[in-house]
């Protein structure tokens, strides 16, 4: 099965990681993403850049509305996730445990939808195109 582990940051976890010497985190981080390499149950994942670098799209309105980051007073933000392929949702938890983060963080643990899950679908054109697709993006 494929979790999602997503990595949340409140406001105090972020000035808390300001404290912490950069090299510091990136050695903690990189001996996580390794410890999920060496056991295979890693996918993928990625860090995402500053709230200041994005923008929310907000589909409240008729016409979406887009706000430019920072987003005004945040209580948690996705900062990083990781694809891991396990036998289920007790060992993605277990992973998502061994994260290097402190008070202030959390840490989702989502299922990824797999091809299964739309199997009274079959025959609909856009859940046969999402086979294709996956096949040409290698990620089936």
């Amino acid at each position: 099965m494929k979790f999602m582990l997503i990595m949340r940051d409140s406001d105090e976890a972020a000035e808390a990681s300001k404290q912490v010497p950069f090299e510091e985190i990136i050695n903690a981080m990189g001996a996580y993403n390794e410890a999920m390499m060496n056991a295979g149950v890693m996918i993928g994942g990625e860090g995402l850049a500053e709230a200041e670098e994005g923008a929310v799209v907000d589909f409240s309105a008729e016409d979406p509305i887009v706000t430019d980051g920072p987003y005004g007073e945040t209580h948690e933000l996705f900062n990083g996730f990781w694809l891991i392929q396990v036998s289920g949702k007790e060992e993605a938890v277990e992973w998502a445990k061994r994260a290097p983060l402190g008070p202030g963080s959390k840490m989702e643990v989502r299922r990824v939808h797999e091809e299964a899950d739309f199997e009274e679908f079959s025959g609909n054109e856009y859940v046969e195109k999402e086979k294709g697709w996956r096949e040409e993006l290698g990620t089936e």
